[in-house]
């Protein structure tokens, strides 16, 4: 029978507080992301050759630069070798089924990417806060969720997790941004003041989450996100590592098959020309 996935070192909410790096130099921000958009399109070459497959689960508090950072992530790659799927509440379907049931069918094929704007983990978040989920339901869901991942793990997925923290006054001007730009206040809604409301709460739920799923097979990654130029580099960076984690992103070498066969065509519109 299989051990338990260990857990590593304690992460806390509390621990990063007063640690914010900034990028505030914009040419220097748009090297550094021009060098991992690259990087990471190699990743993904060599994924898609190789037919590896990689899940990345972003999670964070409401305004934190999720879908800024995954439009950035996604602006270089191949658009046949990811998937994104922003995750909301589940339809009446799929509330009558396990919670775990609607992401089976989003998970990579081989030689892709999926890669998740929330996920999973609203079982032991919002489900948890807004009490759609029973304490007998959230507290069982840390041991599934661990389950859930090693399955994936031992079946050659690897799964990225990022967590994206902002301070609760860089969140409150957010919020305020988006109120007053019109282009912006779509992003607002009743929601997103009801879970800042809970904020505490919510700490308290990111905390636990955490201390019980930060596992060695799928280790949680902690974004920084303050400053948005520096929490998209450090997203692409964290994923060009992890990804290439005891993978070969040397590209393959060519098929002799091929070559000979390209050298013999080439040849022929060489003297036909």
């Amino acid at each position: 029978m299989r051990k338990h996935p260990d857990t590593k070192q304690t992460i806390t909410i509390a621990n990063l507080l007063s640690i914010h790096p900034a990028l505030d130099d914009k040419k220097s921000y748009k090297q550094q992301l021009k060098y991992w958009q690259n990087q990471l399109l190699h990743v993904q070459q060599a994924y898609y050759h190789q037919k590896r497959r990689a899940l990345i689960v972003f999670e964070g508090w409401d305004a934190a630069g999720k879908g800024g950072a995954i439009r950035r992530l996604t602006e270089k790659l191949d658009p046949r070798g990811y998937q994104v799927y922003p995750i909301a509440a589940p339809n009446s379907d799929e509330q009558a089924k396990h919670y775990l049931y609607r992401f089976f069918n989003k998970l990579p094929s081989p030689g892709c990417f999926s890669i998740f704007d929330r996920s999973y983990y609203g079982r032991v978040l919002v489900e948890r806060i807004e009490q759609f989920a029973t304490p007998e339901q959230w507290q069982r869901a840390y041991q599934e969720i661990n389950e859930f991942e090693r399955l994936l793990y031992d079946d050659n997925v690897r799964v990225i997790k990022l967590f994206l923290h902002i301070s609760n006054h860089e969140q409150a001007k957010r919020f305020e941004e988006r109120l007053n730009n019109p282009y912006k206040r779509w992003k607002l809604t009743e929601e997103d003041l009801r879970n800042r409301e809970k904020r505490s709460e919510y700490e308290k739920a990111y905390n636990e989450m955490f201390a019980k799923t930060h596992t060695s097979q799928a280790p949680w990654h902690i974004v920084l996100a303050d400053h948005k130029w520096h929490a998209r580099v450090k997203i692409l960076e964290t994923l060009v590592k992890a990804l290439s984690d005891g993978v070969s992103i040397t590209p393959p070498e060519l098929d002799p098959a091929l070559l000979a066969l390209a050298k013999k065509q080439l040849s022929r519109s060489d003297h036909g020309s």
